[in-house]
């Protein structure tokens, strides 16, 4: 299982990287992975017209997007669609962060899973 990680270099810059997800055991329902920390839940509603600018992430926190999907641009450039059903862990908090934008004209829910 992959997760979108989006990280920021030495230098302030964003960058994408993929995670994979580490498999423990094996249980009659299936793989599981270790637990990880985490903070809380924030539950998002983001309308269809969000376009935010440059913005760096107000924490560390995985983002799981439940119905629709977002495209984000890295400060190197590169862009990419995190789409429903996918995840990505953003750890942007310095530098000149990402841009956000929703697609599809589609109102977005999400969860925030803080892990700081």
């Amino acid at each position: 299982m992959r997760i979108h990680n989006l990280y920021v270099d030495d230098k302030g810059i964003s960058h994408f990287r993929d995670i994979e997800v580490e498999w423990g055991e094996s249980t009659p329902s299936g793989q599981v992975s270790k637990r990880l920390p985490a903070t809380g839940i924030i539950f998002r509603k983001v309308q269809p017209t969000y376009d935010l600018d440059w913005h760096p992430a107000p924490r560390r926190q995985y983002i799981i997007n439940l119905d629709a999907g977002v495209e984000i641009t890295a400060g190197d450039g590169e862009a990419r669609v995190i789409g429903a059903g996918e995840v990505i862990l953003v750890e942007d908090v310095i530098g000149q962060g990402h841009k956000s934008k929703a697609i599809a004209g589609k109102i977005r829910h999400c969860i925030f899973v803080p892990i700081d």
